[in-house]
């Protein structure tokens, strides 16, 4: 155990609070809450104590502890849900299906504004309904919405497309057409409040408006018109009494269940409305070795609830689980009103926890099954790989390098990496190609290799040390053919000592794998998993450097607009392109966008506006 940490935990309060473990370069690496941090986090460095591997690999890697102390352990249980959504740690519990909700969002910052479908809640100048709870019905709300209210269904902050003309939903009564100047922004405007009254729950302004508007229609015989706006009115009143409905219906029990078994956990939540189960939901955990199941279904219901649409007056949790306050407590702040968290030991509650706890067996058991086949397949693809290609060890760890170019220009490589047959992502590594005039994917290829194996003399220093360079990989694969793997092999072997690392190129054009001393290339059946595994490497290898490549071209093209901008230095041009992604998006975007950007001073995005559209370059 390190000597500071040592010292840290003769030092810990022992009230309730929050702990966090950071390791050498200070990263979180887990956050917890406990109801004495002096008893809780000393546990974890007693000696004798039964630490599964997961927790033991931490504890390992611990050198500071952090603590918050709280006034109890429900407000632990928010700042650790916080904290854990912030720094997403590495060992904390992962809710795998950790699905958003879908909300209903409306623009109002762009002139004329959207109401649209959305998972995200972040953009400045934007009014948030929700969160819903099914995503069929919100489509369905706005389906109907788009029938009465016809706002503008077309994406982007300005309406319309680049031929100037109208679109089908203009003409089949779903848009107003403000693109082509069919309704003033003022009148547009005021739909947009309609549907912001309706969602908030204001139906009354709508159905009188429809009603008058029908009648009038009806009076002055436009027939037509009138069974329109009738229509109309029908579809915003059973929408009306649909979200009623829902309104009343929230709430009655969610049935917890619970099953465990080593890194995973799987959870079932049967919702009761009124009695009656109404669906069923299924959640995969993991990180949860070495965890005790109260502290996994807490970590689920802080996870689950946090972002839930709602929260019900009750939570039936399995029998085994009795201390529950702290839950309890942490829910019933969330929801605003009491929430009993119960553990059935008897009658119809404990039947139906039973049911969801069984149903929570089956499916780890099932995740169980289909990760043993993935593996199964991931070993018979190395298997096959290294049959086919005659390969002296199983190619545990596969690396393979594309160069990507466009006319010599901008030249980038990438290396994307598979570790037993699966995608090691934060392993890829990308290289900007130097000192080289047009396009050369000979040369390009064999200094992106001596560079990567160059950078294995690296690992013995710390201040150069790369967990992926540092690995030796068992194979190569080259994007190419014979050309790009003999200027690779002699890039390798002229300079550095790895005899038991084999190197291969597979061509685009025939798919056909090419190895040292042979002229002909091997031929693989296209449904051969070894062949399989290299086309995913390459075309890994490939979608990186693309992406790379991209990367660096909208930086350029940043840099040539940013050159007469005042007021921009390195540090803002850096948060724009962070916040933009593109030239084109930066190009496009509004005063209240610009000045929605992180670090950027509003007067100075309002310079900037100003500056670009002085220009006519928005």
């Amino acid at each position: 155990m390190d000597d500071a940490v040592r010292e840290q935990l003769r030092r810990l309060p022992r009230g309730p609070g929050v702990y966090l473990f950071r390791d050498a370069q200070d990263e979180i690496l887990y956050v917890g809450k406990a109801k004495s941090l002096r008893a809780r986090v000393r546990s974890y460095f007693n000696r004798g104590a039964d630490l599964r591997v997961g927790i033991d690999r931490m504890v390992q890697r611990v050198r500071r502890i952090e603590v918050v102390v709280t006034q109890s352990e429900a407000e632990a249980l928010h700042l650790e849900q916080n904290l854990v959504k912030r720094h997403r740690p590495p060992f904390n519990v992962r809710l795998r299906d950790d699905k958003s909700f879908p909300y209903i969002a409306v623009t109002v910052s762009d002139p004329y504004p959207r109401v649209m479908f959305t998972r995200e809640r972040h953009r400045r100048g934007t009014i948030y309904f929700g969160p819903y709870a099914n995503a069929k019905k919100v489509r369905e709300t706005l389906d109907v919405l788009n029938r009465v209210f016809q706002f503008r269904p077309c994406e982007g902050p300005k309406p319309g497309r680049h031929s100037g003309i109208p679109c089908l939903d203009f003409h089949i009564e779903r848009c107003t057409a403000p693109c082509v100047g069919a309704i003033s922004q003022e009148d547009y405007g005021a739909i947009i409040d309609g549907v912001i009254e309706f969602l908030s729950g204001e139906t009354r302004p709508i159905r009188r408006a429809l009603e008058r508007r029908m009648r009038e229609a009806a009076a002055e015989e436009r027939y037509e018109e009138a069974a329109r706006y009738r229509n109309r009115l029908r579809a915003i009143e059973s929408l009306a009494e649909r979200q009623a409905a829902d309104k009343r219906a929230v709430g009655t029990v969610d049935v917890i269940g619970l099953a465990a078994d080593g890194d995973r956990a799987a959870v079932q939540l049967f919702p009761l409305r009124d009695g009656k189960m109404v669906d069923r939901f299924a959640f995969h955990l993991e990180n949860v070795d070495g965890r005790d199941r109260a502290t996994i279904l807490e970590s689920f219901c802080v996870e689950h609830y946090g972002s839930a649409p709602a929260v019900p007056p009750q939570v039936v949790v399995p029998s085994d689980l009795v201390d529950t306050d702290a839950l309890a407590d942490y829910l019933s702040d969330l929801r605003g009103a009491r929430v009993e968290v119960r553990a059935p030991q008897r009658g119809e509650k404990l039947r139906l926890a039973e049911l969801a706890a069984e149903n929570a067996r089956l499916a780890l058991e099932h995740d169980a099954s289909a990760a043993e086949q993935k593996r199964r397949r991931r070993v018979e693809a190395l298997e096959q790989l290294r049959e086919s290609l005659n390969l002296e060890s199983l190619p545990a760890r596969i690396e393979c390098f594309d160069v990507s170019n466009i006319q010599g220009r901008e030249i980038v490589a990438s290396m994307s990496v598979l570790v037993d047959a699966q995608e090691r992502r934060a392993h890829y590594r990308t290289f900007a190609v130097r000192g080289l005039e047009g396009q050369d994917d000979f040369a390009s290829m064999a200094q992106v290799v001596s560079r990567r194996f160059a950078r294995l003399r690296d690992s013995a220093s710390p201040a150069r040390y790369d967990e992926s360079f540092a690995q030796i990989p068992n194979l190569v694969v080259i994007d190419g053919g014979k050309g790009q793997l003999a200027a690779a092999l002699e890039a390798i072997h002229s300079t550095f000592d790895v005899p038991r690392t084999a190197v291969v190129a597979l061509a685009k054009r025939e798919e056909a794998v090419f190895v040292p001393g042979r002229s002909a290339p091997i031929r693989l059946d296209r449904h051969d998993p070894g062949l399989q595994l290299l086309q995913r490497a390459r075309d890994e290898a490939h979608r990186f450097a693309l992406g790379y490549h991209r990367r660096r071209r909208d930086t350029r093209a940043f840099e040539s607009i940013f050159d007469g901008l005042e007021g921009i230095g390195p540090a803002r041009r850096r948060a724009i392109l962070r916040h933009f992604g593109s030239a084109e998006a930066f190009l496009d975007a509004s005063r209240e966008e610009l000045e929605g950007v992180p670090g950027l001073p509003a007067r100075t995005a309002r310079a900037v506006y100003a500056q670009l559209h002085k220009a006519g370059k928005g």
